[in-house]
């Protein structure tokens, strides 16, 4: 009894809620009219046909309401609405101007609207059999195969027509192509369906007229001067996650079908083949939905086939600066972030960074996460660092490792990062046209070659980065002659205090030889003075040139008499071996030299634990001899080396000065040679001071006819 009723109400009910669907569609398109007829934009090539479209779709939604919607007189209606669309697609084609492609559409269009006015003929057939059965069904068929043919031949026209279409049409085909093909695929959905089920579903095709009236609306939102105001533009993190949803939909979906399937099976098996195909599915999804390669893909893909760019510049730019920006006690360095920033644009998880040294050659300073690759110490010769400072050249490793070569760049390219297959990116760091720095990227989880958009982001946040650390730079400069200033001034007091002192002294000792009685006191108190008077004169002398870096007499030095001095000078103290005893002889100044040794193998003893010797290596190469100072100790890090090894008033050391490294640098500088540094976290330290052989000097000094400048040295 109360399926009855049910049945009954909704018998009654159905033909009300039609009647109020189609007078909706009715307002709704009638209003869209009269908003493109006051309010669109007049040059608009689309509202003509738009606004015959919405008029002539308010008039069958009017006859549908009132008449049906199989009435001939509505089914005509409908007929004029789509020719109207069809006029309209043709003139948006015309409007981008290309010629060439109107030629193949005119067919096209022509052959819609003879399909579409077969419409009548097929109306006046059925009147002519209205008792026939079959007739009839022949009848509806043909109707409804014209409304799937018309509806697929407009939206290839509206496919085409979007995909060539020129930057400046996009605005009007945003929301205009939205409703058009909204309009199409929803009556190629009903009249498929009714094809198939061989009668028109009752209540899609009561919705069919508030949808189109919708649509309409559509129409008329986006038909003003300034282009359409309502756009929906979703954020990269909202489109991400949408098709996240969607694969996890897919997968659930996949599941249920495939667990439905299996139970056609029937029996034992059909049971059996779900439950193993569930655990197999669970433990796909567990193991790849949390991947990071997946991640990426869904990103990748997202961004190519949904966005006009491949970044979203404003989050790229906020995470730059807070990368940048987040300094403090405990943080990393400038240098690290720097890298990080650099790389996670790009999504790069590693990198490494590069700073040119006072020869103009590269050397590694900074690494983020990429303790694996080996980085020598010099990282590239300063040909590379002029090319990347001229051109301001972002290296696409992969082309330099298949060849392509742009500015000359391919014979530049250092060994090491050809071979370490990781690599994928330089990107050289220019503030003021000047090469601060280079950044070499690892290769993304999600592997693919860098194009024109990568190229120009990298290259503007490396010139970001590189003012960053210019900046930094220059802090460190002023800091540096600011306690460069305090140091010279605290100097000069205690020089002027020891120059009275040995003054007293010198006065002392005159007066003693004057006035002392005793003899033999008066000898031991003369040598103990002059003796005193001596030091305290050696002292103000080595604090007069303390920091100038200059040496008076140079001459031949042989560096393995050198070296084993050395070593006998720690004997008590720590063991010092000699591991290689190669004779050379360099040119310099002893005692400076035997200086800057002292204080470099005192650094390695205070580095090494326990017993463990420090090794001297002297060895000659071409035209320069070198003596090593090696230890096991704890290493250094690259940033230290860099910024704070020889940096004045900067030590490792519980209240060490922090000078001595850099007082030993000046001095070998002075002498015309270098010291190099190699060191590893764990491994130990290489300290080589290099200097140019007493041969090479005299060979050079005779053949420039001029006698070289060498005193022999005690």
């Amino acid at each position: 009894m109360a399926g009855g009723r049910a049945v009954i109400w909704a018998a009654a009910i159905a033909p009300l809620a039609g009647f109020l669907a189609w007078l909706a569609g009715a307002v709704l398109s009638a209003g869209a009219m009269l908003w493109l007829w006051r309010h669109g934009e007049r040059a608009r090539p689309d509202r003509p046909g738009l606004m015959l479209a919405s008029g002539a779709s308010a008039v069958w939604c009017s006859l549908a309401a009132g008449l049906g919607p199989d009435h001939g007189a509505t089914i005509i209606a409908a007929l004029v609405r789509n020719l109207a669309l069809i006029a309209t697609i043709f003139s948006l084609f015309a409007a981008d101007g290309r010629s060439a492609s109107l030629k193949p559409v005119r067919p096209v269009i022509i052959a819609l609207v003879m399909v579409q006015l077969l419409q009548p003929v097929v109306l006046l057939v059925g009147s002519r059999i209205a008792g026939d059965v079959h007739g009839l069904r022949a009848v509806f068929e043909a109707r409804v195969l014209i409304d799937m043919l018309v509806s697929i031949g407009a939206l290839m026209l509206l496919h085409n027509l979007y995909a060539g279409a020129a930057s400046a049409l996009r605005p009007v085909l945003r929301w205009t192509g939205i409703g058009l093909a909204g309009i199409f695929a929803y009556d190629l959905n009903l009249a498929t369906i009714a094809y198939l089920g061989g009668a028109a579903p009752l209540g899609l095709t009561d919705l069919r007229g508030v949808f189109a009236g919708t649509m309409a609306v559509l129409f008329a939102l986006g038909m003003n001067a300034a282009g359409p105001r309502v756009q929906f533009s979703p954020s990269r993190t909202v489109t991400f996650r949408t098709l996240s949803l969607l694969l996890i939909g897919g997968y659930l979906a996949a599941m249920v079908l495939v667990t439905k399937s299996l139970a056609l099976l029937g029996g034992d098996m059909a049971r059996t083949s779900q439950v193993m195909f569930l655990v197999v599915a669970v433990l796909a999804a567990a193991i790849a939905l949390p991947s990071p390669r997946l991640r990426g893909w869904m990103r990748v893909t997202a961004t190519k086939h949904l966005f006009q760019h491949r970044y979203d510049y404003r989050q790229e730019w906020l995470r730059f600066t807070r990368t940048i920006g987040h300094g403090g006690t405990g943080s990393a360095s400038l240098e690290e972030r720097a890298v990080k920033a650099l790389a996670d644009i790009t999504e790069s998880p590693a990198g490494l960074l590069l700073m040119p040294n006072e020869e103009a050659r590269l050397e590694l300073t900074a690494r983020w996460n990429w303790p694996t690759i080996a980085v020598p110490a010099l990282a590239s010769d300063y040909a590379l660092a002029g090319m990347l400072e001229q051109h301001n050249l972002v290296l696409a490793l992969d082309e330099a490792r298949r060849g392509v070569d742009h500015h000359g760049e391919g014979a530049h390219v250092p060994e090491w990062l050809i071979e370490a297959e990781d690599a994928w990116a330089l990107v050289p760091l220019i503030h003021f046209d000047r090469l601060v720095g280079a950044i070499v990227l690892a290769r993304p989880r999600n592997p693919r070659q860098l194009d024109w958009e990568d190229f120009d982001l990298l290259r503007t946040a490396g010139q970001q980065l590189a003012s960053y650390l210019a900046e930094q730079a220059g802090q460190q400069a002023l800091m540096d002659a600011s306690r460069f200033d305090e140091f010279n001034r605290r100097m000069a007091f205690v020089m002027h205090d020891i120059k009275n002192l040995v003054s007293q002294l010198t006065l002392l000792a005159a007066n003693a030889e004057k006035h002392a009685d005793n003899p033999a006191f008066r000898a031991d108190m003369l040598v103990t003075l002059r003796n005193s008077a001596d030091k305290l004169s050696a002292l103000l002398a080595r604090l007069g040139r303390y920091g100038s870096g200059q040496v008076n007499a140079t001459g031949p030095i042989e560096l393995v008499a050198l070296a084993r001095g050395i070593a006998a000078r720690f004997k008590g103290v720590h063991p010092v071996a000699l591991t290689r005893e190669v004779p050379v002889e360099v040119v310099g100044n002893r005692e400076a030299l035997e200086q800057a040794l002292i204080h470099l193998v005192q650094n390695a003893i205070d580095a090494t634990e326990g017993d463990l010797p420090v090794f001297l290596d002297v060895s000659a190469e071409g035209l320069h001899g070198a003596i090593d100072v090696v230890d096991s100790g704890q290493g250094m890090t690259p940033e230290f080396i860099r910024s704070g090894l020889f940096k004045p008033f900067v030590s490792s050391k519980s209240g060490g000065f922090g000078i001595g490294a850099f007082e030993a640098r000046e001095l070998i500088k002075a002498m015309g040679g270098r010291i190099a540094v190699e060191s590893r976290k764990g491994l130990g330290t290489r300290f080589s001071v290099v200097l140019p052989r007493a041969d090479a000097v005299r060979l050079a000094g005779a053949e420039a006819g001029i006698a070289p400048d060498i005193q022999e040295v005690a």
